[in-house]
């Protein structure tokens, strides 16, 4: 299924779309359907291994964190300068999802090319119902429809993405059930997210310091060793794993002798941990330089400890 192009009403309605969003304000729930109805058209197309091409930015989590999202923005250069690919988690405990979620796509239609967005494990009904989105979505519109024309939109969201064939990219880690990426190729990814499997595995697993595959304390996916990050990249051919799903302090942390790297782009996340965020750009060699930023200024915000939470979704 091939999208269609975009009329010259299109743009300019998208680019109107992209002009309001940018300065925090919502649109109606007809132009989000709108938006929707044709990120979905996009979406079907893609695989669930998405090739994108270097140059590329790698952002991580985003969480509803609107103001964080413009500050990354002028750190990485906007679209459609910069190619953006995004490894999920764009909603949940933030305070702008919806913002935050709707410009995401209206860009994604209106650069396809330019921009890749995956699906993190918070791109759920499930989880929207319990971390803010559904919340968020019924207090700015006053019913639910915005928050199920984008939930039923995560259905179609790619799984996972590959840099010019050697870098494999996604939000959470490997799985038990998946050791070549055409088994992630072959996956029906048109659904919830399951609560078990290859799929969620994709979206919650976790890399560990232990060896083999163990049992994740997030009741979903898994943990993995660096054995299994060793054979994954050598069997597929591949430099390295990107993912996110994971508050690092520094924005960025190589584990596994850097066979994985994870990346977190939520600065302060929850506006309170007091974390700096982080975003990798690769250039058309694929040479990696990662960007720290910090939050955009905010008035009035509370002084925030340097304390790790113990433990994040």
């Amino acid at each position: 299924m091939s999208a269609q192009r975009l009329s010259q009403g299109d743009i300019d309605n998208l680019d109107r779309y992209i002009e309001q969003l940018m300065k925090c304000n919502i649109l109606s729930e007809s132009e989000v359907k709108n938006v929707c109805d044709k990120a979905k058209e996009i979406l079907a197309s893609e695989s669930n291994v998405q090739l994108v091409r270097a140059p590329v930015t790698i952002c991580g989590d985003i969480h509803g964190q609107f103001h964080d999202l413009m500050e990354l923005f002028k750190i990485g250069g906007r679209l459609p300068d910069t190619n953006y690919l995004f490894l999920g988690d764009y909603v949940d405990r933030g305070y702008y999802s919806v913002e935050t979620v709707t410009l995401l796509l209206t860009l994604k239609v209106r650069y396809r090319e330019r921009l890749t967005i995956l699906r993190g494990n918070h791109e759920s009904r499930q989880i929207t119902q319990v971390y803010g989105f559904y919340d968020e979505c019924y207090r700015k519109y006053g019913n639910a429809n915005v928050w199920k024309y984008l939930t039923d939109l995560f259905d179609f969201l790619p799984l996972t993405a590959i840099v010019e064939n050697k870098i494999f990219c996604l939000h959470g880690g490997l799985s038990p059930a998946l050791e070549t990426l055409d088994q992630i190729r072959a996956l029906n990814r048109v659904q919830e997210v399951p609560h078990e499997g290859p799929m969620c595995d994709l979206l919650w697993s976790d890399p560990d310091d232990r060896s083999g595959f163990g049992v994740s304390p997030r009741g979903a996916g898994f943990t993995f060793g660096q054995d299994i990050s060793e054979q994954f990249n050598h069997r597929n051919g591949l430099k390295f794993i990107a993912r996110a799903h994971q508050l690092v302090m520094e924005g960025y942390s190589a584990t596994h002798d850097k066979n994985v790297i994870t990346l977190f782009s939520a600065p302060n996340y929850c506006y309170r941990c007091g974390n700096q965020a982080a975003i990798i750009e690769l250039d058309e060699h694929l040479n990696s330089t990662c960007l720290p930023f910090e939050p955009a200024p905010r008035r009035g915000e509370a002084h925030v400890t340097k304390k790790t939470p113990d433990y994040f979704l």
